[in-house]
């Protein structure tokens, strides 16, 4: 299924889905690298090459001139200490300067602030990739390891330069496995597979590991709007899905049970909201829209976590970005703001 980035975008709070369905304490991984350390790459390792979707793409060279597409790829770059040539202007979650929270974070670290001099271009992407700006900023690779990326994208975009294309299709690639893809193409292969454990540790660590009892509950991620009584359900490839994974706490079976493989997400009828089982519901709710009117709706009212207590909501749209779209960049942003929603949510759970 292809999605279009405006539908892509609309999905990481889903108001327009439904709709038309009726880090203070915690320190990022990799935080000490220099920009000096980010330009060095395994430069023996090239030529390299990378599987995706598409095919192969062959990297004959180090890389010098990197543009990224779609959200997490320019995420990983950064946190490899890359600063890339270009990049998706961001539109949700996103700060006043079109990026976000935890990339000019890292871009002041690195010495290219947006607006600076070595900042990247940002590529406007409200009607989907825009291949002009892209090449514009001519580039020697093209990162979108996670992305909706289409065959005949591809194609376009690997006349510019050759494509890291996605790993999984329709924005499901792991970030993990986005992580080592573009590690590998940057010659950087040792430091993504050591972000990756990095990153995994400091989740761990921020929750099952400091919270043992989240191993007790089972959870759903999804997405309610009282507004047009419509409920999406995530599926186990999507990053909601696999943060809740990352955290220790289980998915619960209802979502594999009645997940289509093809999709990141699932519609499931008001109607029959009593069977959404489990004891937490991790949502994104619409402005204006709060706990007690999940709670108060006749029909969303009836999800067995939302009776429990379990319902987690999380209002701010770059912590519905955060964990949206997953990277050793955002998640570190992500845990010290979301993880003591669950510690509350469990805690009244298990009160009853």
């Amino acid at each position: 299924m292809k999605l279009s980035r405006r539908t892509a975008i609309a999905a990481l709070g889903g108001a327009l889905l439904l709709s038309t369905t009726a880090c203070s304490g915690t320190q990022e991984p990799g935080a000490a690298s220099s920009p000096t350390e980010a330009t060095t790459a395994e430069t023996s390792a090239f030529p390299v090459r990378i599987t995706h979707v598409y095919g192969e793409t062959v990297v004959e060279s180090q890389p010098q001139r990197v543009a990224t597409i779609s959200w997490v790829n320019s995420d990983i770059l950064l946190a490899l200490g890359v600063v890339p040539v270009g990049m998706d202007r961001d539109t949700y979650g996103n700060t006043e300067d079109g990026s976000t929270a935890w990339k000019n974070s890292k871009l002041e670290e690195l010495g290219a602030p947006i607006g600076s001099e070595n900042a990247p271009v940002l590529f406007d992407a409200t009607n989907g990739i825009n291949f002009d700006a892209i090449a514009e900023a001519t580039p020697d690779l093209i990162a979108a390891a996670y992305s909706g990326l289409t065959q005949e994208e591809y194609d376009k975009l690997s006349k510019i330069a050759p494509v890291v294309g996605p790993g999984v299709e329709s924005y499901q690639t792991p970030w993990q496995q986005s992580t080592q893809m573009i590690g590998d193409a940057l010659g950087k292969s040792d430091e993504a597979s050591q972000l990756i454990t990095a990153t995994e540790d400091l989740v761990a660590a921020s929750g099952v590991t400091a919270h043992p009892e989240f191993a007790e509950f089972t959870a759903i991620a999804g997405n309610l709007d009282v507004a047009v009584g419509g409920i999406n359900i995530y599926g186990p490839g999507d990053n909601r899905s696999r943060f809740l994974d990352m955290l220790g706490i289980p998915l619960a079976p209802f979502v594999p049970e009645n997940a289509p493989k093809d999709q990141f997400f699932f519609n499931w009828s008001t109607e029959r909201a009593n069977e959404i089982e489990s004891d937490i519901f991790f949502t994104w709710l619409p402005a204006g829209t709060t706990e007690k009117d999940v709670a108060a709706d006749a029909l969303l009212g009836q999800i067995p976590a939302v009776k429990k207590g379990g319902l987690v909501v999380i209002a701010d749209e770059a912590d519905v970005l955060a964990i949206s779209a997953l990277s050793p960049l955002s998640v570190p942003y992500a845990l010290d703001r979301i993880v003591p929603l669950f510690v509350d949510a469990t805690a009244r759970v298990a009160q009853g």
